[in-house]
């Protein structure tokens, strides 16, 4: 199995985005973001938008958290400013959860992630996984360990270009590609570039905005254990 980072194992901080959208109407609950992320995903594969045009997701996050009708972009706007690649750092606790237990069931795994050279760093930081020669953070050990983890920065190709998986397959080389499940919360980014790589795309969807979809999608990594009972 290959896992996108954002919206599978990590989300913006919501620990950061509840305060700073609080003061135009916003709920600052984590379930409020955590929500939100997907309501925005859901809206920007919806208008068909590329990877670096963000503008319908801060839109529709905002209005997922109930920012105030009049001041909508305006903290769209600020959202657009705060929102980094390093604050793509919030583990999600039941996909923690999940990647430790495929790891215990000798599942081979890897990330491939579009992103700004910073992926791998924050997964180790955040003790969400690791590859195998990085060195544990804390006390805390991190049991989920990946064959390879794919920055799209540093490799220089980025989703949806399949040839960006190419960069992880060699390190599944035992498996035929189309064995090998991509699973992401984009259906143009990440099931868009599974299936022109001849992978098998499954969508992170916690709350079924893409019913009818002609692809697999789960509410959390969770459910993907049962793929090995």
């Amino acid at each position: 199995m290959l896992f996108d980072a954002g919206g599978v194992l990590v989300l913006p901080d919501p620990t950061v985005l509840g305060p700073l959208l609080a003061p135009y109407g916003g709920d600052a609950s984590i379930s409020a973001h955590r929500r939100a992320h997907y309501a925005a995903m859901a809206v920007k594969s919806m208008v068909d938008a590329g990877e670096t045009d963000w503008h319908e997701y801060n839109v529709a996050y905002v209005e997922a958290v109930g920012v105030d009708e009049h001041l909508v972009e305006h903290a769209a706007e600020v959202l657009e400013h705060t929102r980094n690649a390093h604050l793509w750092r919030w583990p999600i606790p039941e996909s923690v959860v999940a990647l430790v237990a495929l790891a215990e069931q000798g599942v081979p795994m890897g990330v491939v992630s579009n992103a700004a050279g910073q992926i791998e760093h924050t997964l180790l930081m955040s003790a969400v996984c690791r590859v195998a020669e990085a060195e544990h953070v804390g006390a805390e050990a991190i049991t989920a360990v990946m064959r390879c983890i794919v920055d799209s920065h540093i490799v220089g190709v980025a989703k949806p270009d399949p040839r960006i998986f190419d960069h992880a397959l060699p390190h599944f080389d035992e498996y035929d590609r189309s064995r090998i499940a991509y699973i992401g919360d984009s259906v143009k980014m990440d099931v868009g570039g599974a299936r022109a790589a001849g992978l098998h795309p499954v969508l992170v969807d916690p709350h079924d905005d893409h019913v009818g979809a002609d692809f697999d999608r789960i509410r959390q990594l969770g459910e993907l254990l049962d793929w090995f009972a």
